[in-house]
């Protein structure tokens, strides 16, 4: 029999272990609490922050003008009060396509692919910029300074430069002038390619990889007070009537009331000083309103190219675009 003194040791001992085992037992407790509300409270924070608002660019917006785009989106982003992400593609066809699908919520598109037919149509109009004075713009028919042609006639036989498929200045309206002449790209020029940017554009004839091309007069006339190095090498030979200046559009299902909130805040931008900083950038006057009207010329012109030319030259590009124009 052990003394009596052992035995109260080895009890002291033993509460004293369970005391440091119920200790531990809520410690553990507590900290899976604290853990578990931490994990909730971020499971809340990530599914209370709104999900990005995606806008579409292309090549209306020239390289020069990259820097401003984080800038730009930052202030979107603050007058939104949700974060505005611009998403850049190389084609019109791919904004398009991503507008469709739903993967993108507003762009800045082109009057060709906004005049063309869809069925279920998924844009709608929301904006159109307002340059010197007007919502309006030209394509420009650039040679080098130096090239001897003075018209498109003396572009047969040469090398030429569109800037997109789906652009209007930059491949409708050529095509519409040699409609118009009974003849098509393939019959009338030596060989043709695209950039897919303008600015491109203009940098292949100033380096006279193209003979002559088709460019958006917004991007000529930018390229010729930032980027005169190039612009200088170039010079027009023929203007385009006016156009409607290339569209921002919404994404039909997006909800209404961040669309018309889009649109304020666009439409606001020339009379905020943060928003006129960007205009000015862009050497944009502001961002207006306008009637889908105001393409109805690009419509027009895209029947009548359509209707002159051989089925199979005009019909591929349509089928480049995968759409018909609006009748």
């Amino acid at each position: 029999m052990a003394p009596a003194g052992t035995a109260k040791t080895f009890s002291g001992r033993n509460f004293s272990v369970k005391r440091s085992w119920a200790a531990c037992l809520c410690l553990f407790v507590f900290l899976s609490a604290i853990m578990a509300s931490s994990v909730r409270a971020e499971h809340e924070e990530v599914a209370q922050t709104p999900a990005p608002i995606r806008f579409g660019l292309t090549a209306v917006v020239v390289r020069e003008n990259l820097r401003f785009l984080d800038q730009w989106a930052y202030y979107l982003s603050e007058k939104m009060g949700q974060p505005v992400e611009f998403v850049r593609r190389r084609s019109y066809r791919e904004v398009m396509d991503m507008l469709e699908s739903g993967s993108l919520d507003f762009a800045w598109i082109c009057g060709f692919p906004f005049v063309q037919n869809r069925d279920p149509e998924f844009i709608k109009l929301l904006s159109v910029p307002v340059y010197k004075g007007r919502p309006l713009y030209h394509s420009f028919i650039i040679v080098h300074k130096d090239s001897p042609h003075q018209s498109i006639d003396d572009l047969k036989g040469e090398n030429f430069a569109y800037s997109d498929p789906e652009s209007n200045s930059g491949y409708l309206y050529p095509q519409y002038l040699l409609a118009q002449k009974g003849t098509n790209k393939e019959a009338f020029f030596r060989q043709t390619f695209f950039t897919f940017n303008h600015s491109e554009t203009v940098e292949a004839v100033a380096e006279q990889f193209a003979d002559g091309a088709a460019v958006d007069s917004y991007i000529w006339e930018y390229m010729k007070e930032f980027r005169p190095e190039l612009a200088d090498k170039t010079r027009v030979i023929n203007q385009s009537p006016a156009f409607g200046f290339p569209p921002l559009v919404s994404r039909l299902g997006v909800d209404l009331e961040t669309v018309w909130h889009m649109k304020r805040v666009i439409l606001a931008m020339k009379d905020d000083p943060d928003g006129r900083k960007f205009l000015d950038g862009l050497k944009l006057d502001s961002f207006g309103e306008s009637s889908p009207s105001l393409f109805d010329n690009i419509r027009e012109m895209a029947l009548k190219t359509r209707s002159t030319q051989p089925r199979g030259d005009f019909s591929a590009s349509n089928q480049s675009v995968g759409t018909a124009i609006k009748e």
